[in-house]
């Protein structure tokens, strides 16, 4: 049996993310801050591959003391965050990403989902304008506390 991994070529797998990110674009025009938090180190993401979607709060810092400052800063609002924005958010403090980097990682994920699988996109868009939406505005919400 073939796998939904094998269906598609690169190409055509770069053919149908692209299709995915403009279609949720234009359903969901919103100005995200996603990479633009003006804090060091810290964004916000989305991503959507072949098995779930997630949206997050990366730390992404070279400097290991920077990381580990807004790590406890964030630890230090996960009550917060999990009662008044996000439920299910999980934290993991060491985070490994495809390329081997380490970072550490705030996030909401959607399983069960694929970007290979167009019956899955509107679910996983309404997903990413909720979730998002929430890490954003506690984002605002907190955002001169994680500057300083």
């Amino acid at each position: 049996m073939l796998s939904i991994f094998s269906m598609f070529s690169k190409e055509e797998s770069k053919k149908l993310r692209e299709e995915f990110w403009t279609s949720f674009g234009k359903s969901f025009p919103t100005k995200w801050i996603l990479y633009n938090t003006k804090v060091k180190g810290l964004a916000l993401k989305f991503s959507f591959g072949l098995r779930n979607a997630m949206v997050s709060i990366d730390i992404d810092s070279n400097d290991l003391s920077r990381r580990i400052e807004l790590w406890d800063k964030l630890l230090a609002l996960k009550s917060i965050l999990v009662s008044e924005y996000c439920e299910n958010v999980k934290y993991c403090d060491t985070y490994l990403l495809d390329d081997k980097k380490e970072i550490s990682r705030i996030y909401v994920l959607k399983e069960s989902v694929s970007i290979h699988n167009k019956e899955s996109w509107r679910d996983t868009m309404e997903f990413f304008q909720n979730e998002m939406s929430q890490l954003e505005r506690f984002f605002k919400e907190y955002k001169e506390y994680l500057s300083n």
